[in-house]
């Protein structure tokens, strides 16, 4: 059966629209009409480039894993669903019998289905089949844009939360002010952090993150010619350390460092401000190897701790997040465009603003036949 118009990656900086069978789903899976898409950095890069690492796109695709939409369809043995349920989507299925799946972190499981990740197709579709425990249902306050967006956020969850162990009256301080970055912030805050620090090198990012969650933000210097990164990172931290009245211990020491951002230079200066006993979390993707100072990550006992996607339990806090009113999503979606319109969408998310010269943080695209202003 068709009627499944499909958003499909055919090669580098290649897109069409195709008209794909409507999925079959399993005794424990729901069909979902998709509504709402936010578009991701990897989809953009998978776009630009056709790869992310060793993921390589060898056959078209289906773009697209940060959705919501409403359940159309639901499996014999799916329970606590219905026809007509609201639900925001996590785009990634395991196996749910490797160490890794029993031992409650399903987010490593090598043998993942995640949505637009190669070879598995994406949500950018009419329909989209996925286990009914990974379609949460939403609150009657929260939008279906609010669902699309608990994705990301729930990335936020994941390493502040999850991974950071951020707690109450804590100080946070989060390495780059996009999406992630961003959403990091928010998460810190709802929870209670006494400080959350925005570290960005583009003005006008920071002046939005301390509009929207950070408390403090913070410009890097600027480099010396014929520095080297970690020269620069030492007298980056050393300022950063002036400006803002950051100690080593005690309780104007950094308890949690994130870096949002995958540049070298955050990722060196983040160890040398984090507090003795500390906390540092790689959330980032950037340059595959770096230089870190390793004996101070030893004597200053920093913990250092790697965050992928998200876990048991991220998605449900994520949700009770903004339910509560405790984070503000709307305020993060700065374009929309319509099924119609995904090509120009990936073309602004790309380019980082719209020729009006906006700049982007998230786009959200409509579902086929849904109205861009249809929340």
């Amino acid at each position: 059966m068709s009627d499944n118009p499909s958003f499909v990656l055919k090669a580098i900086e290649q897109t069409v629209y195709e008209d794909r069978p409507i999925p079959e789903i399993a005794p424990h899976e729901v069909l979902v009409a998709i509504k709402k898409t936010g578009i991701c950095g990897s989809d953009v890069h998978y776009l630009t480039h056709g790869r992310i690492g060793d993921f390589v796109v060898n056959a078209p695709m289906v773009l697209g894993h940060e959705s919501a939409g409403i359940v159309t369809k639901v499996g014999a043995k799916v329970k606590g669903l219905k026809v007509g349920d609201r639900v925001a989507l996590e785009p990634g299925a395991t196996c749910r019998s490797c160490d890794a799946c029993k031992a409650g972190r399903y987010e490593l499981c090598p043998d993942m289905v995640f949505a637009a990740t190669p070879p598995y197709d994406g949500t950018l579709a009419r329909y989209y089949a996925i286990p009914g425990d990974l379609a949460y249902k939403l609150p009657d306050n929260m939008t279906l844009e609010d669902g699309a967006m608990i994705e990301p956020l729930s990335v936020g969850v994941h390493s502040v939360a999850a991974i950071g162990q951020l707690r109450a009256n804590q100080t946070c301080v989060v390495f780059g002010c996009g999406p992630v970055g961003l959403v990091c912030m928010a998460v810190a805050r709802a929870l209670g952090a006494r400080r959350v620090i925005a570290v960005d090198i583009v003005p006008h990012r920071l002046e939005f993150a301390k509009s929207y969650a950070a408390t403090d933000i913070y410009l890097p210097i600027p480099l010396n010619p014929g520095e080297s990164r970690i020269e620069y990172s030492r007298r980056n931290a050393a300022a950063m350390k002036e400006k803002l009245g950051i100690q080593d211990l005690g309780p104007d020491g950094i308890d949690l460092v994130v870096d949002a951002s995958g540049a070298e230079a955050s990722i060196q200066t983040g160890i040398l401000i984090a507090k003795a006993g500390g906390t540092y979390v790689q959330v980032g993707m950037g340059m595959p190897d770096v230089v870190i100072p390793i004996t101070l990550l030893l004597t200053k006992e920093v913990k250092f701790l790697g965050s992928f996607r998200y876990g048991p339990g991220d998605y449900q806090l994520a949700i009770a997040l903004v339910a509560a009113g405790k984070i503000d999503l709307k305020s993060l979606i700065t374009h929309r465009f319509s099924f119609e319109e995904a090509v120009t969408a990936f073309q602004v998310t790309k380019a980082g603003k719209s020729e009006d010269g906006k700049g982007v943080i998230k786009a959200v695209i409509s579902g086929p036949g849904v109205k861009v202003d249809e929340l």
